[in-house]
């Protein structure tokens, strides 16, 4: 994979960019001509995600009450994340914190958020939301993202435009593919680094895509999500 220092950077509208990385296009990026990552992949992640969407409709119905007699409306919490090229989408989970996190008189701990974007301790959450985030069932609505062609089930997780906004411009390398429910981070350095710093991880992925290797990932997942660094 190449590097993008240096490239010329626009905006959809062909206007120059100076600034806002999270709000950028790049102009170039490296050509996708295996079957496997240019047809297969996006074809398959739509449909199992429509599938995934519709089978878990009643388990999503039983959350939503549960979120909504215990915290309130509303039980989706929508935030913005990077995906694909640098292009902002809307992500979608669970709402697993206090109705107004802001004004909530609770403290906030800005140095284990910073460590980790899954901490287990953090006061903001409910007891509901903790056991939610525990077993990733917060997750669930991102099936919807996946049918969307936002995400990929495997691909490095989505970050947020304030941390994308200070990378440097080898990193945003890790845009070349699409943003995952689960990736190469999460199966090997989990709860280790934090996953803003876990470029490499994720470029190592972005130039290796296969389907053996997104295998092996979505294969590895279900020990790494729920065995000893569960509820990060």
């Amino acid at each position: 994979m190449q590097n993008l220092e240096g490239r010329r950077v626009t905006d959809v509208a062909g206007e120059s960019v100076p600034t806002r990385p999270q709000l950028r296009v790049v102009e170039e990026w490296p050509v996708r001509d295996g079957a496997y990552e240019r047809w297969f992949k996006p074809g398959s992640d739509r449909f199992v995600g429509l599938v995934a969407s519709i089978i878990t409709l009643p388990l999503v119905v039983v959350i939503a009450i549960a979120i909504a007699w215990n915290m309130g409306l509303p039980v989706i919490y929508r935030q913005r994340r990077v995906g694909l090229y640098g292009r902002e989408f809307t992500v979608y989970k669970f709402r697993t914190m206090h109705a107004d996190r802001r004004t909530a008189d609770v403290p906030i701990a800005d140095n284990e958020r910073r460590v980790n974007h899954k901490s287990k301790d953090d006061p903001r959450h409910t007891d509901l939301g903790r056991w939610l985030r525990r077993w990733s069932l917060d997750e669930i609505p991102q099936f919807w993202n996946v049918a969307k062609g936002d995400m990929s089930l495997v691909g490095p997780r989505p970050e947020l435009p304030s941390i994308v906004a200070k990378y440097e411009p080898w990193q945003h390398q890790r845009h070349a593919v699409r943003p995952g429910l689960t990736g190469l981070w999460q199966v090997s350095e989990r709860g280790v680094i934090p996953m803003h710093e876990a470029t490499d991880i994720d470029i190592t992925y972005a130039e290796s895509v296969t389907l053996l290797n997104d295998f092996r990932i979505i294969i590895a997942t279900p020990s790494a999500a729920f065995g000893s660094n569960r509820g990060h």
